[in-house]
């Protein structure tokens, strides 16, 4: 099992599911951050890992705050396929589920290789091709860490799976998980 740790602790286990998500930089206010940072300092251990990732991913689904970016559907798009792209032509990963919401990314992958290649390669690829689409001049397009959770058990795949096809649907921008456009329900993508 490969372990690191950055401002969260990340363990990647061999031959297990991970799910992972990411956010466009500065999509989170600086009070949210704080407020989660205290939360898992202070209250570890009354606020599992868990509910504190869905509360962060809940404000990140009203999308009341920072950019959008991921809205466009060119950008949308080219995210899909280099997901696509990271299964099937470079053979890094199994992709089991994803959606690209407004200013975050879910996947459900198996991977080949060790994760931080994957993610490195899949947000460094987009974010200069997001910045050529929107014609941005930022420096940073995504916020640099990454939230995952290796997968323990079957039913736990099954259950996020679900929560990432339902995130439209919680996030109240389609009625159905095949209404969003850029997810692994949507029959274009499948």
């Amino acid at each position: 099992m490969t372990f690191y740790r950055r401002n969260l602790p990340h363990w990647h286990p061999e031959n297990r599911p991970i799910f992972l998500t990411w956010r466009l930089y500065d999509s989170l206010p600086a009070s949210v951050v704080d407020q989660a940072r205290t939360a898992m300092s202070v209250c570890a251990t009354k606020i599992p890992p868990g509910r504190r990732f869905q509360i962060l991913d809940t404000v990140l689904d009203k999308a009341s705050t920072g950019p959008l970016w991921l809205r466009d559907p060119l950008v949308a798009t080219y995210i899909v396929e280099t997901l696509h792209k990271g299964e099937s032509a470079l053979h890094q990963y199994s992709l089991h589920s994803f959606v690209v919401m407004p200013n975050h990314v879910h996947i459900l992958i198996s991977p080949k290789i060790p994760l931080s290649r994957i993610t490195n390669g899949i947000k460094g690829v987009t974010s200069r091709r997001a910045k050529s689409i929107l014609a941005l001049e930022q420096k940073h397009f995504w916020q640099d860490e990454s939230f995952d959770h290796w997968v323990r058990s079957p039913e736990q795949f099954d259950t996020i799976r679900a929560y990432i096809e339902n995130n439209p649907v919680k996030a109240g921008l389609a009625a159905h998980p095949e209404d969003w456009p850029w997810s692994s329900c949507t029959a274009i993508f499948s």
